[in-house]
């Protein structure tokens, strides 16, 4: 997650029948379900994704409520390949002005980009697309490479999505094993440009903690 919801009167006593509550990925074969929920701070929201991991690969389904520098909701599918690169990510952002939708693919055999079916030439070399200020796009790269469980330092292409306005941009990153602890959290260093934040990543290599951004709360 570089730095950088649903309807806001969708009202669950008020559905219409033409609305369905979001459908919630099954855990496959030798998956594992996470359900994590986070504290946004740095955009007095919150997070919540449904995601199942599974050895090579993993599918999510989120929901984020933000409140700064203006009100925003927003949903997001994300969809991985083998080795947890990025498949396909479908967003959806709903602005007190405007819904604006994102359907960002990685063809699996090519290499290639697209958004809204339209070519990314500049994202080439991309294997992973990265969502403003949500904590579980840091997860595929650290996965793929092993980060939270020992040594290592990696430098990435992603694929930046822009909060709440969609719009993607190259993003080149840094991952660094910092340490691991006891209980089998790490602790891995994201830097991008001048910035820099030491994230602590459960067993799972999933975000716990991102100092001045994040903090899981469930």
């Amino acid at each position: 997650m570089s730095r950088s919801a649903e309807n806001p009167h969708d009202n669950p006593h008020e559905r219409t029948p033409e609305h369905r509550p979001e459908r919630r990925p099954e855990r496959s074969a030798g998956g594992r379900a996470a359900t994590p929920t986070w504290r946004v701070s740095e955009s007095a929201g919150l997070e919540t994704s449904w995601i199942d991991l599974r050895p090579a690969a993993l599918s999510a389904r989120g929901r984020v409520a933000a409140a700064e520098p203006a009100p925003y909701w927003l949903t997001y599918e994300l969809e991985t390949g083998d080795a947890f690169t990025t498949r396909r990510m479908h967003v959806t952002a709903h602005t007190p002005d405007a819904t604006r939708t994102l359907d960002l693919r990685r063809d699996d055999e090519t290499g290639r980009w697209s958004a809204d079916g339209q070519p990314r030439p500049d994202l080439d070399g991309a294997l992973d697309c990265d969502l403003g200020l949500s904590p579980l796009t840091n997860t595929p790269p650290v996965l793929r490479h092993a980060l939270h469980r020992g040594p290592g330092e990696r430098n990435f292409l992603m694929a930046w999505i822009r909060v709440p306005d969609l719009v993607v941009v190259p993003s080149r990153q840094t991952y660094t094993h910092l340490r691991r602890h006891g209980d089998g959290r790490a602790t891995v260093r994201y830097a991008s440009g001048d910035y820099r934040a030491d994230l602590v990543l459960d067993a799972d290599g999933l975000v716990e903690d991102y100092p001045g951004l994040a903090h899981r709360i469930a």
